[in-house]
């Protein structure tokens, strides 16, 4: 989260999970498919500038995670989960403070993450989407 940057290995790790989980139930064509579908989708969408490439790739790899009947559903739930991050990050832009407060009862790295994400807040950087990616991706498994 702190670097907005999405590991090759862990959308790799991902998607072998998700066509291990494919093959065990059978629908290993239609999911690849969908998966194939929803790269080129979210590559142009990249190319646009309105994606990062590592959230192409993680979204790309949970496609193959959840079964087939239920891409919309997981599409849906990222979407929903991005829309409340940007609402978080919209509404912590007003509302952050413009000094540093240092909490108190929080260790080192997550102190440091706070500080560093107040400081893109203040300055209306990107969302780290993979957070809604993971976010919508757990959702959908566990609700369905």
């Amino acid at each position: 989260m702190r670097c907005r940057r999405v590991p090759n290995l862990l959308s790799a790790l991902v998607a072998l999970a998700g066509i291990a989980a494919r093959v065990a139930s059978g629908d290993v064509l239609p999911s690849v498919l969908l998966a194939l579908a929803v790269f080129a989708i979210l590559y142009l969408l990249w190319r646009w500038e309105a994606l990062g490439g590592g959230d192409v790739k993680l979204l790309s790899a949970c496609v193959l995670v959840v079964p087939a009947g239920t891409v919309a559903a997981l599409l849906a739930a990222v979407t929903l989960s991005g829309g409340v991050l940007a609402m978080a990050y919209l509404i912590l832009r007003v509302a952050a403070p413009t000094s540093h407060p240092r909490p108190v009862l929080l260790r080192r790295p997550l102190r440091r993450l706070c500080r560093v994400e107040a400081w893109r807040i203040r300055r209306g950087g990107p969302l780290p989407y993979a957070c809604a990616i993971s976010a919508g991706c757990m959702f959908t498994l566990f609700a369905g």
